[in-house]
């Protein structure tokens, strides 16, 4: 009889993966690059918020291509579109930072849509939250809701921002404001 012998990816393996990952249900979780919309939003978003971080001279904003660590059963990873963490930084700085971010942002991309997408990142903010992140937006550009706000206090009740309204993440990043306009705006330049 032949024994199947199941191997689980590790943090190291990880961090030998070119690109965009993150380790999950111990496998190795590549993520396709994204397109224009998706990083114009990201840079709107990353602009914003180091603007808020310069101000308070708090935590640090982070691109894409970070990673967070975290120990959750099925997750030991995340890597957000953008982040703001203002936990420990590791010693090595070239490594993944050892916690969650305190605020994450996931930018629907062209394969976001559909029921096994809204189970997918409703898990994923699942995840974040039991890892210990505060608050997660869901940023979809073709929604009436634009932006979604989800707490860790309350996920089940996310707050949406439409166009004409000022986007937040209240109590968990106070004072930062974007106008749901600006994010709109910015991609209906020519």
């Amino acid at each position: 009889m032949a024994t199947t012998i199941q191997w689980e990816a590790t943090v190291e393996d990880l961090a030998r993966v070119e690109g965009k990952a993150e380790l999950v249900d111990g496998a190795i979780r590549k993520m396709s690059p994204s397109g224009y919309e998706h990083g114009v939003l990201a840079g709107l978003i990353y602009r914003s918020l180091w603007a808020w971080c310069e101000q308070y001279e708090a935590g640090h904003v982070l691109t894409d291509s970070v990673g967070f660590l975290c120990d959750l059963p099925g997750r030991k990873s995340f890597s957000p579109d953008v982040a703001y963490y203002d936990g420990p930084l590791p010693g090595n700085r070239k490594r993944f930072l050892p916690e969650p971010p305190v605020f994450a942002v996931e930018i629907r991309s062209e394969n976001d849509y559909g029921p096994a997408a809204e189970i997918a990142m409703s898990t994923k903010r699942a995840d974040y939250f039991a890892a210990g992140t505060k608050a997660v937006w869901d940023v979809d550009a073709e929604g009436p809701e634009i932006v979604r706000l989800y707490l860790a206090s309350n996920p089940a009740s996310p707050i949406a921002f439409r166009r004409g309204e000022i986007a937040h993440a209240e109590p968990v990043l106070p004072g930062w404001r974007l106008p749901v306009d600006e994010i709109m705006k910015e991609l209906e330049r020519p």
